[in-house]
């Protein structure tokens, strides 16, 4: 799909890898619409890109419909949804004083980056499929975010690994179940990218985990995720695949 003229959400845009995402879809000339529960930084982005902005959390339908219908009447039909949008934990099964970890926090990490990402495809595709096809019989491309963590999950990352690969094993069913419409699914499974996460932990802290990538021997830019996204909806052959981006990172148990 060229993506020049066409309209794009970035849900998570209001930093970060969907800041990133959302800039170098703009600079292709996609109309973007940037999605994030900070309405304050989304609106900021969209400044910066010329896009529009929405307040949005991506578990709740209301807050989604509302924010693609706001996309569809500024930008016209949808056909590129980037789903960066998620949260991290880190939390033991078991602490070290023997106390279970509480269910609640297991349930939000779910919650936000599996169901969320299932909320907002299944809301933007129900939009694709509605659309008029393009070149090549193609309506739409949409784009989700799992993590390394999916198939290396540490110690500690039981519900981030669960939801990341939750992720990642939906990609094909839903790529097969879009097949027929013209929408393509891909996931891509980041490994350790400078975010404003990574950003906050000290310098020597943030030097032993480069250390540990085989090549490049760096954290990730988010520039490199927005170029791989760009690249997917572009690529009409890269369908229902999860490709990881983590310059040969395989992580340690802790």
């Amino acid at each position: 799909m060229k993506i020049d003229g066409h309209a794009a959400v970035v849900t998570g845009g209001g930093s970060g890898l969907g800041a990133e995402t959302a800039r170098e879809l703009a600079r292709r000339g996609a109309k973007v619409a940037v999605l994030d529960i900070n309405e304050t930084a989304a609106r900021a982005l969209a400044d910066e890109i010329g896009g529009i902005a929405s307040a949005c959390d991506i578990t709740d339908a209301a807050s989604v419909s509302a924010a693609l219908d706001a996309s569809q009447q500024a930008h016209g039909p949808l056909r590129m949804l980037m789903n960066v949008a998620g949260i991290g934990s880190a939390k033991r099964i078991v602490g070290r004083d023997g106390t279970a970890a509480p269910l609640e926090d297991f349930e939000r990490v779910v919650r936000i980056n599996l169901i969320g990402t299932y909320n907002v495809s299944r809301l933007a595709a129900a939009r694709m499929v509605a659309a008029a096809p393009l070149e090549d019989d193609e309506r739409g491309v949409i784009v989700c975010t799992a993590s390394v963590a999916a198939f290396d999950g540490q110690v500690g990352q039981e519900a981030y690994a669960a939801s990341k690969g939750g992720v990642a094993a939906m990609t094909l069913p839903m790529a097969r179940d879009l097949a027929q419409f013209g929408v393509r699914v891909v996931t891509i499974a980041p490994g350790l990218f400078l975010t404003p996460l990574m950003h906050q932990l000290p310098q020597a802290v943030q030097d032993s985990l480069a250390a540990s990538i085989p090549f490049p021997r760096r954290l990730g830019k988010p520039a490199e995720f927005a170029a791989l996204a760009a690249s997917i909806v572009e690529n009409l052959a890269l369908n229902g695949e999860v490709i990881r981006l983590d310059g040969a990172l395989r992580m340690a148990a802790r």
